[in-house]
């Protein structure tokens, strides 16, 4: 069955809870410099009449359905996972050239402290026992969810 993942800017309070569940569940250093698979921003907009908007948003890696990451890889580390549509990788040949991540539209790929590529693979252990993504579960407003 094939997933996607769904933000609502207009649920979302801006409380990064689902940036703390990717950190918790992938055991992300932030000290040592490892870099979260989920981010958030939030911004405010000045709007005409002079008054403020906050925008928020939550991103990750997007799974995109022609995910250009795949072709851009040499060595064939990502891949489409046939169950769940995701964009998996297997970093273990990885050559650290960033192909993949200058083909990403979002920036996505990001590169541990050996070099290797490592992004969200939508928590696929979670997913093939049963269980939501670690930031869908984490966010108190169901702003962000997972969808067939």
């Amino acid at each position: 069955m094939k997933h996607i993942f769904v933000f609502d800017p207009d649920k979302c309070c801006a409380c990064s809870s689902c940036m703390m569940g990717c950190i918790d569940q992938n055991d992300i250093d932030l000290a040592a410099g490892d870099q979260c698979y989920r981010k958030t921003f939030d911004n405010e907009i000045e709007l005409a009449d002079g008054d403020v908007y906050c925008a928020y948003l939550s991103t990750a890696c997007m799974h995109c359905a022609d995910a250009p990451c795949i072709d851009a890889c040499p060595v064939g580390c990502l891949s489409k996972d046939p169950e769940t549509g995701f964009t998996i990788y297997d970093n273990t040949n990885c050559i650290g050239c960033k192909s993949c991540a200058m083909a990403c539209p979002f920036g996505i790929p990001s590169f541990g402290e050996e070099g290797k590529m490592q992004k969200c693979d939508g928590c696929m252990v979670r997913i093939k026992n049963g269980m939501e993504p670690a930031c869908v579960r984490a966010c108190p407003v169901q702003a962000l969810r997972l969808v067939d």
